[in-house]
């Protein structure tokens, strides 16, 4: 038994204000780990600077390592867990900036670095697009992160699944006006590669997209596992909040063992797949 605890952090970040942005995460990391043993906590993307700040995402974008990974990474130690959250990073060519995914952990180290590969809209002006697609091992089993748009292409995450993944990452600003693709994309991925999604997705407005929230933990049959879709204010906007789940990453061998999805797969067949359209 691989038992694992998971928490979504559901969040409207301050455009422009990294440093309240990151006060409030650690204040959220405390507050969760102080109110039960949590393995695992996901924020969605960009939760340092938010969206649709242009030309300033080099005023905030960082180094790998730097200021805001060594706080998390201090907070991961604190509470003896991994955090998994959105930030804009850089390369030494202070021009190339990434939307990427960082994951560190319970040793207070830097644990993985994901680039953000397909990039929407005006994210390709203040973006490059990432091009590899890591698998983090952990003691609990082996994980994979996604950003935003990245969850709309099956192809990254079966790649990541056929390299191991069983636990997938999702770290969103799926815009609200969208939300019964999220919804579908999210349960389809759990299915097709009978595999743990954990899905958190930001709520709020910048200055033109609002985001719908509806963060959720869906398992390898398409389980909800705990979900944050009901919460709402009394107008039907999805709040800032926190959801918890508890599950078995064995169950995914399990899963696949019965069912033989990834298995009975014919590779030489999808050739196509691979070709640019």
């Amino acid at each position: 038994m691989r038992e694992i605890t998971v928490a979504l952090v559901q969040m409207k970040p301050t455009l422009g204000e990294p440093s309240e942005n990151l006060d409030r995460m650690s204040d959220l990391v405390a507050h969760i780990a102080t109110e039960q043993r949590v393995d695992l906590i996901v924020f969605p993307e960009l939760t340092t600077s938010g969206y649709e700040l242009g030309v300033r995402f080099t005023e905030v974008a960082q180094r790998i390592v730097g200021p805001t990974v060594n706080l998390m990474a201090q907070r991961a130690s604190e509470f003896g867990l991994y955090i998994a959250f959105g930030m804009v990073t850089k390369e030494k060519v202070e021009s190339v900036l990434f939307n990427a995914a960082v994951l560190v952990g319970p040793e207070g180290e830097l644990v993985e670095e994901y680039h953000k590969i397909h990039l929407r809209g005006e994210e390709r002006m203040a973006f490059k697009e990432g091009f590899k697609l890591p698998v983090t091992q952990t003691e609990f089993g082996a994980f994979g992160m996604m950003v935003g748009w990245d969850l709309a292409f099956p192809e990254v995450a079966r790649s990541l699944c056929l390299d191991g993944a069983e636990l997938l990452c999702v770290l969103a600003n799926w815009e609200s006006t969208e939300m019964d693709e999220w919804n579908t994309f999210v349960r389809a991925r759990a299915y097709e590669n009978t595999c743990f999604v954990a899905a958190c997705n930001r709520v709020g407005e910048d200055v033109t997209v609002s985001f719908g929230g509806q963060s959720m933990i869906i398992g390898p049959r398409g389980e909800v596992f705990a979900s944050l879709a009901d919460h709402k204010d009394e107008k039907g906007a999805p709040l800032d909040g926190y959801c918890v789940a508890i599950f078995d990453l064995d169950d995914v061998r399990r899963f696949r063992e019965e069912l033989q999805t990834i298995q009975a797969r014919q590779p030489s067949v999808y050739k196509s797949i691979v070709r640019k359209y």
